[in-house]
């Protein structure tokens, strides 16, 4: 009998096994759109220009019901060096061509990624989590970049500066820097590598990506989009590797001499060890680290247009965003009402709180279960510290990560708490006597990634983007303190690391400069007219 009961036991355990094998979301028809990227059950998750793993293999979840997408094959250490010497060897090839060519293939990428928009979107939306106009304004935001990069390769910058010695002409010269690590977060899967990538390739540079364990599919999707206009155009395919990993992956990253910039998005924590780690060997990192971000209310300030602003800037993408709205600084005249039409505001889209790919879902749901205990550790250390929570403060009971967008009142301004960045939908509701008192409530975290003033006030707009305003890298008027534009320079000052992606002169980081002084003049004349022995 025991036997028998063993023999079922097995075939019992068999059953649900195979079951769950079975039961991968790529094998559902509503997810079709997973096989249009070419997407399989498993997946390789490195790529030197062939592709080839053999490391562990990792499931991927999508955050909205917790089931298994698909698999991909993560990298072991000897294929982090397969990748590595592979792109320092595109990089000779790749650096040779003219930066108008280079330009030229990063256009080719922006049309492909185009082609392919509606479905990447999708696949960000049920791997990351955020709701499908985000995650599609995501993958634009790569297009735009590549856009942004074309026109850059036509028109990087060198100088001529007047020599003060006759016969000798002064140089800026900028070449690139070579092989370089991107590290990036789960939150922004897709932009955040198209804001290095477009922009190194132009400058010249080659690119190793360790993505974040938990989007594995979007970086096997997007490398393959990019490595289809490298084959077309005869391109050695480690010009852009991947190499999908752990903590083991990253620290090598990290400390590989063949890595000139290490480009590390994520935590403050691990930005700064990464810091530590890289100028041990006397390379360059762009930082793109935490924030605890703030919106002024001012006494003055258009309240419907405030209102409007903040919903996205405090729930929107389930507060996963590094720009995020952490702390509300309301003007006290104005403090009542604010949090009163905010409540009301957050009610309206309680119900719309759902499945990212269902059109009618404004939040998504957080990313992992590690994020819901975050949320829940939070609410309960604010109710436990004397916090009000306003709205909000729980766990909705349903499949997947989904939590309510939380107010929280009652805190003073320099709580551990509100001083420390949760990355859930918590807002601290905070009262300010002036704006100068809000500035400095601003100003006091340790982050300084962005910022925002409500005010119909020129003045104070003045004041807040002046020496005594804001001190963050993103200081804006009359709109939330998440959305930025490819254009401008995005990065933040203090811990969130001072480095600057995608526009302005963000090229930089991606270049290393040379002074060069020629001489045709057929003599030696030093600088400062110093005479050293006979003329």
């Amino acid at each position: 009998m025991s036997r028998l009961l063993q023999r079922v036991v097995g075939l019992r355990f068999k059953y649900l096994m195979a079951r769950n094998a079975s039961s991968y979301l790529i094998e559902d028809p509503k997810y079709s759109f997973l096989k249009d990227l070419g997407l399989d059950k498993k997946n390789v998750g490195v790529f030197n220009g062939k592709w080839e793993a053999n490391g562990p293999m990792i499931q991927s979840f999508s955050p909205a019901n917790g089931k298994v997408i698909a698999e991909v094959q993560a990298a072991s250490v000897a294929d982090y060096e397969s990748c590595a010497k592979a792109a320092q060897d595109a990089w000779h090839e790749w650096a040779e061509m003219p930066a108008p060519a280079r330009g030229e293939i990063v256009r080719q990428i922006g049309d492909a990624l185009r082609e392919k928009l509606q479905p990447l979107g999708q696949l960000v939306s049920l791997e990351m989590g955020k709701i499908l106009p985000e995650a599609i304004g995501e993958v634009v935001e790569y297009i735009h970049v590549c856009d942004l990069a074309l026109g850059l390769s036509r028109s990087l910058p060198g100088t001529i500066f007047p020599s003060e010695r006759p016969g000798h002409v002064l140089i800026e010269k900028w070449n690139p820097l070579g092989a370089i690590g991107i590290i990036t977060a789960f939150n922004f899967p897709v932009a955040v590598f198209g804001w290095n990538s477009a922009i190194a390739m132009v400058c010249g540079d080659v690119s190793v990506w360790k993505p974040s364990e938990t989007t594995p599919l979007i970086s096997v999707a997007v490398t393959k989009i990019v490595e289809s206009v490298l084959v077309k155009n005869n391109i050695p395919g480690a010009v852009a590797a991947l190499c999908v990993g752990g903590k083991d992956i990253g620290q090598t990253l990290v400390k590989d001499h063949r890595m000139k910039l290490v480009s590390f998005t994520g935590s403050t924590a691990v930005g700064q060890e990464v810091g530590v780690e890289v100028q041990r060997r006397f390379g360059r990192h762009l930082l793109e680290l935490g924030g605890n971000n703030a919106i002024i209310v001012n006494e003055d300030a258009n309240l419907q247009l405030l209102l409007n602003a903040a919903l996205f800037a405090c729930a929107g993408t389930a507060g996963q965003r590094c720009t995020t709205t952490r702390r509300l600084l309301i003007h006290k005249k104005v403090y009542s009402e604010v949090v009163s039409k905010l409540k009301k505001a957050y009610a309206s889209v309680l119900s719309r709180i759902g499945d990212p790919l269902e059109s009618e879902s404004l939040i998504g749901p957080l990313h992992t279960p590690a994020a819901v205990q975050a949320y829940k550790d939070t609410v309960a250390a604010a109710v436990k510290q004397g916090g009000i929570i306003e709205f909000g403060g729980k766990v909705i009971e349903r499949e997947g990560y989904f939590v309510e967008p939380t107010i929280i009142t009652g805190l003073p301004h320099d709580s551990p708490l509100v001083k420390t960045e949760c990355f859930a939908p918590i807002v601290y509701c905070i009262e300010i006597p002036d704006l100068e008192t809000g500035i400095q409530y601003n100003n006091e975290v340790e982050q300084g990634l962005s910022s925002s003033l409500f005010t119909e006030n020129m003045g104070n707009v003045f004041k807040w983007i002046g020496p005594h305003g804001s001190d963050c890298g993103i200081v804006n008027v009359n709109i939330p303190t998440n959305g930025a534009e490819v254009g401008g320079a995005f990065g933040g000052e203090k811990a969130t690391g001072g480095g600057r992606e995608c526009g302005s002169d963000s090229w930089k980081s991606y270049m290393r400069r040379s002074t060069v002084t020629i001489n045709y003049s057929g003599t030696i004349k030093l600088a400062q007219n110093i005479k050293f022995g006979d003329d």
